[in-house]
């Protein structure tokens, strides 16, 4: 079995490069990239904490709660994503541009 720990590194390195992406960047669809990318990292950390817990106590019941907020994370980040991209093609349609520093609509 891999230790937890690989598991750790794996999803902090992930996180890193999506806070990266989000702060670096200026295209706003690498920007929903990079924020998928960070949610995938928290769903790592949810399913290995999640097994890490049914291997310490394996004569309890095994406990599915990390796998199940994982899948609900991933609904969440799909719903997010529709909304997102809806939002990007309404700006680009009106603008003709997605670079998130010449966007300033939504500012007041």
């Amino acid at each position: 079995m891999i230790p937890i720990e690989y598991w750790l590194v794996l999803s902090s390195l992930l996180f890193a490069i999506g806070a990266y992406g989000v702060l670096s960047r200026k295209n706003a669809i690498v920007v929903l990239m990079s924020i998928e990318i960070m949610l995938n990292a928290a769903n790592i950390n949810l399913v290995a904490f999640s097994r890490y817990h049914t291997v310490l106590h394996p004569l309890e019941d095994k406990d599915p709660t990390g796998q199940v907020f994982a899948l609900f994370s991933i609904a969440i980040a799909a719903a997010e994503v529709a909304v997102g991209l809806a939002i990007l093609l309404t700006v680009y349609r009106r603008y003709q541009t997605i670079d998130v520093d010449k966007i300033n609509i939504l500012r007041w």
